[in-house]
């Protein structure tokens, strides 16, 4: 099996899982208060004007996060098959979902490097 390939996909399931727990650098509002995760922003005090749309953006990024990780359990599937088309469909899935965070995510597109690399060699 292509164990280093399937490692890397699984740490990256974990990882996107894990997005807005453990967060980036992001701010809000005219004074760039910076909010880095969802934990952050719930705790705003209510009155922050800007705290709604922290906490929709955190919000965003975990259930962004879910959707990549669930796309790649199922790519996790295809490698353990050796099914690197199949693999590289749902890693592509993966960074689609990730898109609007791709920057500062930064997690799908190395598995979907790898993977291609991978089907080069076959």
């Amino acid at each position: 099996m292509y164990e280093s390939l399937i490692e890397q996909t699984q740490k990256a399931i974990e990882h996107s899982l894990k997005w807005a727990e453990t967060g980036w650098g992001m701010t809000f509002g005219d004074r760039q208060v910076n909010v880095g995760s969802l934990k952050e922003a719930e705790e705003l005090p209510p009155h922050f004007v800007y705290r709604e749309d922290a906490l929709n953006y955190w919000k965003q990024v975990q259930l962004t996060g879910s959707d990549a990780a669930a796309s790649g359990k199922k790519a996790l599937a295809a490698l353990e098959r050796e099914d690197f088309k199949g693999a590289e469909d749902f890693v592509y899935c993966s960074m689609y979902h990730e898109k609007p965070f791709a920057a500062k995510a930064k997690t799908w597109k190395l598995v979907y490097d790898a993977v291609k690399q991978e089907m080069s060699k076959s």
